[in-house]
């Protein structure tokens, strides 16, 4: 058995749209679903082998798309500066902090 990439549940929601829908379904059932190799196996009538390289390739797919694209890198990003920003708007009054942690923020959108 091999141990599930977490991230790959990410990656999903951001690229899943450009698999084909025999693997983002297997995906969708295997990370989301929490369905093993067997149940998905035995739902597609096919083995539990083909279920695990049908995972593989998705899994390549997306981790490709991620790499030549980044948006879930980017979006991770996005979220940290946002929450610097909040945390400073929420204990300090110095607008000078605020204002370089929104441009942190608008050169990783540009990005």
């Amino acid at each position: 058995m091999f141990e599930k990439d977490l991230n790959v549940g990410y990656l999903l929601d951001f690229y899943g749209e450009l698999l084909s829908e025999r693997k983002r379904s297997v995906l969708d059932a295997y990370y989301n679903e929490d369905y093993s190799l067997a149940e998905i196996a035995a739902d597609m009538g096919i083995s539990r082998q083909g279920v695990r390289n049908l995972i593989k390739k998705a899994e390549s797919e997306l981790f490709f798309y991620e790499e030549k694209l980044g948006l879930a890198k980017k979006l991770m990003q996005v979220e940290k500066h946002t929450d610097s920003l909040l945390q400073l708007m929420k204990h300090t009054n110095l607008s000078q902090e605020i204002t370089d942690e929104l441009l942190l923020l608008t050169q990783v959108v540009k990005e």
